[in-house]
């Protein structure tokens, strides 16, 4: 479904906008206006659905958790604030409700319900312009009603505390995904950045996945390494994501995906959100040793290139983006906050991009996934409850 802002300023843009033909058929407008006016009625009529925004962490550090200081009516000093956000044309938003590793030893559990209650305040903060979305058609319904959907993610499984009651009672919260690692290696799957201790994913890792199946939330990848990723696409019964990764065959960051992962989406039906963090998009800007006057930047054009690879590998049905907005401290030439997808997406456009492909990019590949996820976690429903195994039993493990 193709939802539409009922505002009469959207409307007269649609009313207005001259016909284009895609690019790439016969006759086809290519232009910066032709561009301009493509990208406009695609983000008038589809949500733009960025898979990962650090809003929430951003508050917690630069407004001690206040999270009225951080007055996002204002031109804020991160990534997001209101003006820009429409401008940008988003339409659907992950709020990443990060929690470092280390929380572990204060309770990880316990900062990831003061990451929820921030985030929560800054969707009931704004209700002109955020509505909170559990579901596929909650994304809908809210952007038809001309607000920016906002969902919760979870960055890191050691959040949990290797609890599947805890799993269940953040998803009673509103979590509607969950990044299985962060930076460490945690006590049932290894991290794409730190040392390996499972060789992929363990026991009670399973049961995390097959628990996050059959409650409907969705399994990221991101942060996960590459073993670990295959293990748990051997395991998925649904539709996996990665919310903010790259590909690894353009820049060799082990956060990105590699080739023999991007070929198994299909089969999967999973969608790889590509990211901007520069070290992740710009192999110079990875790779660079060299005096601090002479970094080279990341580009939108290497943005473009990673988001083309992952659609050139598992195809046109499994590609997104997760930018990764107000979680690094630079960012792309030309992608500088959340203002400016439509540049992304022009450029894209004059990579001979049609209307329907951006409609899968920017919203129409997750909003696929995720009802697909709803759907194998009603089957899984008919056929069992909720899993009572702990790590013990499992893997005879206990806390990090």
């Amino acid at each position: 479904m193709r939802a539409m802002f009922p505002s009469l300023l959207l409307a007269a843009v649609l009313a207005f906008t001259p016909s284009v033909q895609l690019a790439g058929q016969s006759g086809s407008r290519t232009d910066a206006d032709g561009a301009r006016e493509l990208v406009r009625r695609v983000l008038a009529t589809t949500p733009l659905i960025d898979g990962h925004n650090d809003l929430p962490w951003e508050i917690r550090n630069s407004a001690a958790m206040d999270v009225r200081a951080y007055d996002l009516r204002t031109r804020t000093s991160g990534h997001t604030d209101l003006d820009r956000l429409r401008a940008g044309g988003v339409g659907a938003q992950f709020w990443s409700v990060y929690v470092p590793f280390e929380a572990v030893q204060e309770g990880a559990a316990k900062v990831q319900l003061e990451e929820i209650d921030i985030a929560r305040q800054i969707i009931s903060g704004y209700p002109d312009h955020f509505e909170l979305a559990l579901s596929p058609s909650d994304v809908e319904r809210v952007f038809g009603a001309g607000k920016i959907a906002s969902m919760l993610g979870m960055e890191g499984g050691h959040a949990i505390e290797n609890s599947l009651g805890a799993l269940r009672a953040f998803f009673d919260l509103g979590v509607r995904y969950m990044t299985l690692t962060h930076g460490g290696t945690i006590d049932w799957l290894d991290s794409a950045t730190d040392e390996s201790r499972h060789n992929g994913l363990t026991a009670f890792g399973v049961e995390v996945v097959g628990e996050m199946n059959r409650m409907g939330m969705l399994v990221d990848l991101s942060h996960v390494s590459p073993k670990g990723m295959a293990d748990v696409l051997d395991v998925a019964e649904a539709p996996v994501i990665f919310s903010h990764s790259s590909a690894r065959a353009l820049t060799d960051h082990p956060r990105n995906v590699p080739d023999e992962i991007l070929r198994r989406m299909p089969e999967n039906r999973g969608v790889v959100m590509v990211t901007f963090v520069p070290s992740f998009v710009s192999e110079a800007v990875r790779t660079y040793q060299g005096p601090a006057g002479g970094v080279p930047r990341a580009t939108i054009g290497d943005v473009a290139d990673h988001i083309e690879h992952v659609r050139d590998v598992a195809g046109i049905d499994h590609v997104g983006i997760g930018s990764d907005f107000d979680g690094i401290s630079s960012t792309p030439v030309g992608l500088e906050d959340v203002s400016t997808y439509p540049a992304l997406l022009e450029e894209l456009v004059r990579r001979g991009w049609t209307e329907g492909d951006l409609r899968k990019l920017v919203g129409e590949n997750l909003l696929r996934a995720w009802r697909e996820a709803e759907a194998v976690a009603r089957r899984i429903q008919r056929e069992r409850g909720p899993s009572t195994a702990t790590i013990e039993e499992l893997d005879g493990k206990g806390l990090i």
